[in-house]
């Protein structure tokens, strides 16, 4: 019974990876937010949106924060677990928005699904199968559930991983960029055990 326990608390620890998550329980509700620190009060971080509305989300007593360094394309090898946010283009290709690196010691699921940074967007954690030039880019190739699929990445695609030194409460400051992909209660309530924070100067892309 113990080593069932473990492994269950193991594998909720691991969907608190922003990104990753929104996949794995699709029963639960949930809400990416978006925006600027507007105040950290307790427990409560109140964060101003895209859209302008303000939200507040209720942090777990053991929240983590993590923080994000630039990555460049050379840096992404096959056999590499990355996740993509891509959009289709005028020529008919799927588009790299960002490409992020997954911590090492994440058993992280094949998993695609629309995403809502962008208007079409799809998010896919994938393996690597390879790297190669094109007329207007770097076509990423990913392998997702054993189909192959080609993503153009180029000078606009933003490329990040986990920083080697971990954030904490003290970067929750006003005006920086978080990505909180928090549970929604039934009453409309936000709650997050995990935030990813601009650090740096960089900004999470997800």
């Amino acid at each position: 019974m113990r080593t069932k326990l473990f492994i269950v608390a193991a594998l909720l620890a691991a969907l608190a990876t922003p990104a990753f998550a929104p996949f794995a329980f699709a029963q639960t509700p949930r809400e990416n937010v978006r925006g600027t620190i507007a105040k950290l009060a307790g427990q409560t971080l109140t964060v101003k949106q895209r859209d302008g509305q303000t939200v507040n989300v209720a942090l777990a007593p053991n929240y983590t924060v993590r923080a994000l360094v630039k990555k460049k394309l050379s840096d992404i090898k096959p056999g590499d677990f990355v996740g993509t946010t891509s959009v289709p283009g005028k020529d008919g290709k799927l588009h790299a928005v960002e490409v992020h690196f997954f911590p090492a010691n994440l058993n992280i699921p094949e998993t695609q699904s629309p995403w809502d940074l962008v208007p079409n967007a799809t998010m896919t954690n994938a393996h690597v199968d390879g790297v190669a030039k094109a007329a207007s880019g770097s076509m990423l190739a990913i392998n997702y559930k054993g189909s192959v699929a080609q993503v153009l990445v180029d000078k606009k695609t933003q490329i990040v991983g986990p920083a080697p030194t971990p954030a904490s409460a003290a970067d929750l400051k006003p005006g920086r960029t978080v990505f909180i992909l928090a549970t929604k209660g039934a009453d409309g309530t936000l709650t997050a055990a995990s935030i990813t924070v601009e650090k740096n100067g960089i900004k999470p892309p997800m």
